[in-house]
């Protein structure tokens, strides 16, 4: 009888955990599903879904040029203060002459002083648009041309100026509620090109059909005559960079600005229109400052895919990439490719960029992807890059502002859904905020009212952005298709609270990736739990099926 009485008090005990558990988990399947029905229901207002969006956690920003990231007037303000002269016909920028009184810089005509645009405001808002997408339907170029000329224009206010630029993007990152980037810059210097100009590097001439034994010794001739020269001058280039970001938010005061709180890590942009010898010495720095600086974790290609040089070496390039990952497997890739439309380059050459930056130089993120549906086997390749096959899967960087204003490309010409009803993972990105005067908010926007993304979507773009991130650590996903979590953190398909041995899984020092991930879980919590985002509506006590609670009587986690 006692044991009876034991056997009943336990199985009680075991029912009520085990409806406690159930009722935990729908409570945080409610407060996700509430969260969406109350995004469906602001669907066709934008000024409500703005503030929801701006309010939404993000993840991070794993496509983000770092000279394409600022807006033309932080720019305008930087060229005033290094003294620089504008074309007022071009908008060109450069760099003062010496005068020959010894007077310091001046401008000779037809340039101006840049800080002219302060008082003219023709000129300051005729620099804006030059230097950005602002109005580009007036400029009588193509978005594409227009677009791209403006890195010419204002590319010598950004000299010297990495740290204000890192600290400006941060702060914008904070400010769209996103915790992690990815931002791309080329820290290359006096010594890379001594290196360069080294006779045993200059002796080794690239063909288009370079052997491996040719890209083994330039590596060989790269490494003996100062590639450490150039890896140590790219780190001090970018500790000075930080330190300047970090006085400018105030990191190191009781001041210190939100954008502090953004990790921001680096990939090596190669300058693929560049000549052979300097593409490839690139490549091998890059590499060779990936091992040496956790900070920069990984590499990519830029600069427009549809120019000569860029179409022409572009199967050397992959070669070029195949025979480096195999000298440093470790460090991981993202690609620039099918950033292209029909017409922009013949139909041949939007056959196969995608398919030969995964399956040559072994890609696992692809930037843009946009032309995928006209690479040859389209569907088989999506499905490899979904990872359904059981290979890793290789995720892609969408950037719809970007693919609208440069390529024309937007709505269903999309490849956006085609890509997740394959179950290729992706994530919204940037690319060029400043230039295409967008932000990661503006970007679920387009998403929501353009691709017509739902709540749940927008979600996965957010997970997803730290899941492939290239930073050290390992996933808090078990599965990350279905977000299943590792056994460490098995209360986060529930409401329940998070435990130490999840903090402690997530906290240790070397799983970054995984202590990112857990503050993302976090934010969502709150975001789905907290009332502020009904404030504007009369709708928030009906939008969740006709209940009279709203979100502002849900649940605290």
């Amino acid at each position: 009888m006692l044991r009876g009485t034991i056997f009943a008090g336990f199985l009680a005990v075991l029912c009520w955990g085990t409806s406690a558990g159930w009722a935990a988990e729908r409570t945080a399947q409610s407060r996700e599903g509430q969260t969406a029905q109350y995004f469906d229901s602001i669907r066709q207002d934008p000024n409500l879904l703005m503030v929801f969006l701006l309010e939404m956690p993000k993840g991070g920003d794993l496509h983000n040029h770092l000279s394409g990231a600022i807006y033309a007037e932080s720019m305008i303000q930087w060229a005033k203060e290094q003294a620089e002269c504008v074309d007022p016909s071009t908008y060109v920028l450069s760099a003062g002459t010496k005068s020959p009184s010894g007077g310091g810089m001046t401008c000779v005509a037809p340039l101006v002083p840049a800080e002219t645009a302060l008082s003219n405001p023709v000129l300051y808002r005729s620099m804006v648009d030059a230097w950005s997408m602002r109005d580009w339907q007036l400029s009588g170029q193509s978005g594409h041309d227009h677009f791209f000329d403006t890195f010419e224009k204002f590319g010598a206010a950004t000299h010297g100026n990495t740290g204000p630029m890192l600290a400006e993007t941060a702060a914008r990152a904070a400010s769209q509620n996103e915790i992690y980037q990815e931002l791309m810059f080329t820290p290359t210097g006096t010594p890379f090109h001594t290196m360069l100009a080294a006779d045993d590097v200059k002796s080794i001439r690239l063909t288009d059909d370079a052997s491996t034994e040719t890209l083994t010794a330039l590596r060989k001739a790269l490494l003996e005559n100062g590639m450490s020269g150039a890896v140590q001058d790219a780190i001090q280039q970018t500790n000075e960079a930080e330190k300047s970001r970090d006085a400018k938010l105030g990191c190191d005061t009781s001041k210190k600005q939100p954008g502090c709180t953004v990790v921001q890590r680096y990939l090596f942009q190669v300058l693929r229109g560049l000549p052979k010898q300097i593409v490839y010495a690139q490549m091998v720095l890059a590499f060779e400052l990936a091992m040496a600086d956790p900070r920069f974790v990984g590499l990519n290609m830029v600069m427009p895919e549809d120019y000569y040089i860029p179409m022409h070496d572009f199967p050397l390039h992959m070669r070029m990439m195949l025979y480096l990952r195999s000298q440093y497997p470790s460090i991981p890739v993202s690609l620039h490719a099918g950033e292209l439309a029909y017409g922009l380059v013949p139909p041949e050459g939007l056959r196969f960029h995608i398919h030969d930056s995964v399956k040559i130089a072994g890609a696992e993120r692809i930037g843009h992807g946009v032309d995928v549906m006209n690479e040859t086997n389209a569907l088989q390749l999506m499905q490899e890059m979904s990872g359904n096959d059981g290979k890793k899967p290789v995720m892609v960087e969408i950037c719809l502002t970007s693919n609208d204003v440069i390529l024309g490309v937007r709505g269903k010409q999309h490849p956006l859904h085609e890509y997740m009803q394959t179950g290729v993972p992706v994530a919204l990105a940037t690319d060029d905020e400043g230039v295409s005067r967008s932000d990661m908010s503006h970007e679920y926007l387009r998403a929501a009212e353009d691709q017509k993304l739902s709540y749940t979507d927008l979600k996965r773009s957010a997970r997803n952005s730290l899941q492939y991130a290239f930073i050290q650590g390992t996933s808090l996903w078990s599965n990350p298709k279905t977000f299943e979590p590792v056994k460490e953190c098995s209360e986060l398909k529930t409401s329940a609270a998070i435990t130490k041995t999840c903090r402690d899984y997530a906290g240790d020092r070397t799983n970054k990736k995984a202590a990112l991930q857990l503050k993302l879980e976090e934010q969502f919590r709150a975001f789905e739990s907290q009332p502020g985002l009904c404030r504007l509506s009369n709708r928030c006590r009906h939008s969740l099926g006709g209940s009279k609670r709203s979100r502002m009587s849900l649940p605290k986690s």
